[in-house]
């Protein structure tokens, strides 16, 4: 059976603000749980006007507390901007408060424009070229096995518990692949980014998996946007703010909120708009129930896995939860 987990990303919607946002996430977290989603991560986006999660690790204590079963965790927290070690503390003491359902997603992207990566990294220098020790490091913490000869080896990350977060490194490239498969993490590839070449990436990371203490065997997923409805025309019509929105972050305007439905109906598209929006829509899955479990079906038996995590970004919140009631009911996930 297919696992589903969600991924949000807590946009701040038209005319609402970013509690507005953070109220919804807390919402759809609780009512993905009682529908038998699997995780629930969030994401990590700084000085954004569209996006209200700038602080995963703060925001996953929120929605663990507000919640039961599901797992939670982040997807990403961008370990380029941090130290090792302190992201380690923090989710410690998340894995201790809420044993067994924190996930820590780590990713090496900015999460933002160069103004706050320079901001983030006042006065240090931290490239990805050093990522995959970074990982390592981070990993070394979690599980008090840093090498002998590492400068802190014999340094603890507190709370000092006997369980720890699931790793997850997320990509969307052949690169973070081949390092998750090096090190033996889990593995999760962003196809809603639409960046060519994602199967490849997936198989690399399968074939050149290198069993570690964290796994015995390759573990992945792959995180897809999703809009299900009653019927195709309505799932259609509810994308056209996905629409509007992806256009102006792929041409570089600025997002200031994401859009009503009446607002990108009303947009004044050129033909070079509608062709973006027609190409974006090829990695989007838009329709009914069984046009979009017949779709993610595609998508895991192409990318070789058994968990997907999905992305519903709607305007209408009614909508969005509608929109994985749906879902659930089409794979059975209550039953």
């Amino acid at each position: 059976m297919l696992k589903l987990g969600v991924l949000d990303q807590s946009h701040i919607g038209e005319n609402r603000t970013a509690a507005d946002a953070l109220k919804e996430t807390t919402r759809l977290a609780q009512e993905t749980e009682k529908l038998g989603y699997t995780r629930y991560w969030v994401s990590e986006h700084h000085a954004s006007k569209a996006l209200a999660s700038s602080s995963p690790e703060v925001l996953i204590a929120h929605l663990a507390a507000a919640t039961s079963r599901i797992r939670v965790g982040s997807g990403g927290i961008m370990l380029p901007h941090y130290s090792p070690y302190k992201v380690a503390e923090n989710f410690r003491l998340l894995e201790a408060l809420h044993p067994g359902r924190i996930d820590l997603g780590l990713g090496r992207a900015p999460g933002g424009l160069p103004l706050a990566t320079r901001a983030l990294q006042e006065g240090k220098y931290t490239g990805i070229d050093r990522y995959p020790q970074q990982v390592a490091d981070l990993t070394g913490y979690l599980h008090q096995n840093l090498p002998e000869e590492h400068p802190f080896a014999a340094l603890q990350a507190a709370p000092l518990i006997s369980t720890a977060p699931e790793i997850w490194l997320l990509g969307s490239s052949s690169e973070s692949a081949r390092i998750a498969a090096q090190l033996g993490t889990a593995y999760a590839y962003a196809q809603f980014f639409g960046v060519p070449g994602g199967e490849n990436a997936m198989r690399i990371y399968q074939e050149q998996f290198r069993p570690s203490f964290l796994n015995e065997k390759p573990r992945s997923i792959v995180a897809v946007l999703v809009i299900c409805a009653d019927t195709e025309e309505e799932a259609d019509r509810l994308a056209s703010s996905t629409d509007l929105f992806f256009l102006r972050l792929e041409l570089g305007m600025e997002l200031s909120f994401f859009p009503s439905v009446e607002t990108a109906l009303s947009y004044p598209y050129t033909e070079f708009d509608r062709e973006r929006i027609r190409h974006g829509r090829e990695r989007r899955i838009v329709g009914s129930p069984e046009q979009v479990k017949k779709r993610l079906l595609a998508v895991s038996e192409q990318y070789r896995t058994d968990e997907v995590v999905v992305i519903t970004p709607t305007h209408d919140f009614a909508a969005r939860v509608r929109s994985y009631q749906l879902l659930a009911e089409a794979f059975g996930l209550g039953d």
